[in-house]
C-alpha cells in the first residue's frame, strides 16, 4: 500500500468562519476538529477531508495553492461566484490586464480560487474541485508524483500534475515563473504512512526523494518539498 494523502490543512485566523464559508461553496458538512479547528467531511471528488487549523499569524503574500472550481455551463459558474459571494467571499483584484474566461475570487481570509469556465479540457473528468492549482515547479510536480504513487497526468512547457489512479481532483505546478515564498503557506498536505507503516519511516522514505526534514511535530513530522513548501506526515 501507498502513503494516503489525509488532509488538506487551511491555516485559519478564524476556523469556523473559513469551515462555514467552504462548506457552503463545496455544498459539505462541517464538524469539530481534534486540534481544535474544523473539518469538513471528504468529497467524492477529492477522498479526503479539508481540515481548518487555528494560527495568530494573518496571510501574507499569494498562496502557493488554490482550488480550480469546475462548471458544466455558464450559468452555472455564475451561479458559484454568487454563491461564493453572498457566503462572504469577494472578488480578488486581478489587475487591469487580466482577459481570462475564469472568475478569480478570495475567500474571508483573502485566500485566493478561480471558478472556471465551461469547456475548460484539462479539468473534464474532474469533480467540482478540478484541481489544486498550484506555483511550483517540474521537479517538485515529479516528487509529488513517486510521493503519492499518483501517475503524471500532464508534463509539458515544465508544468506538471498528478492525479489519483482513482480520479478525482488534480493537483497541478504551473513552472516558472514562481512568486516569492513569503512565509509558511496558508495551504499545506498533510500525508499518513500506509496502513501499519511507520511516520518516520515514511519521513525518511520522503526525504531520500528529495524532501527536507523540518523537525517533529505533533506525533509527526514536517517536511517541505523541493520547492520550500511546508507538509506533514502524521500518524492515523
Amino acid at each position: 500500500m501507498t502513503t494516503r494523502l489525509q488532509a488538506l490543512c487551511f491555516d485559519a485566523n478564524d476556523p469556523e468562519l473559513l469551515a462555514r464559508f467552504w462548506a457552503g461553496v463545496l455544498r459539505l458538512e462541517v464538524a469539530d476538529d481534534p486540534s481544535g479547528g474544523k473539518v469538513l467531511l471528504p468529497a467524492d471528488e477529492l477522498g479526503f477531508p479539508l481540515r481548518f487549523l487555528p494560527v495568530p499569524n494573518e496571510k501574507w503574500g499569494h498562496n502557493q495553492m488554490h482550488f480550480d472550481l469546475t462548471s458544466a455551463t455558464e450559468e452555472e459558474q455564475q451561479a458559484t461566484v454568487a454563491r461564493a459571494l453572498e457566503l462572504g467571499g469577494r472578488l480578488h483584484d486581478v489587475g487591469p490586464d487580466f482577459d481570462e474566461p475564469h472568475v478569480v475570487l478570495e475567500d474571508p481570509e483573502g485566500n485566493e480560487f478561480c471558478v472556471i469556465e465551461p469547456g475548460n479540457n484539462f479539468l473534464a473528468n474532474t469533480g467540482f474541485i478540478g484541481a489544486l492549482s498550484s506555483d511550483g515547479s517540474q521537479a517538485v510536480g515529479y516528487f509529488w508524483s513517486k510521493a503519492l504513487d499518483w501517475p503524471l497526468v500532464w508534463d509539458q512547457d515544465e508544468e506538471t500534475a498528478i492525479q489519483s489512479p482513482q480520479g478525482g481532483s488534480k493537483i497541478s505546478w504551473g513552472g516558472p515563473p514562481f512568486n516569492e515564498k513569503l512565509g509558511r503557506n496558508r495551504l499545506h498536505l498533510h500525508l499518513a504512512p500506509p496502513a501499519g507503516g511507520d511516520a518516520r519511516a515514511e519521513a525518511d522514505r520522503l526525504t531520500a526523494l528529495g524532501a527536507t526534514l523540518v523537525g517533529e511535530v505533533d506525533g509527526g513530522f514536517e517536511l517541505t518539498d523541493p520547492d520550500g513548501n511546508e507538509f506533514r506526515v502524521v500518524t492515523g
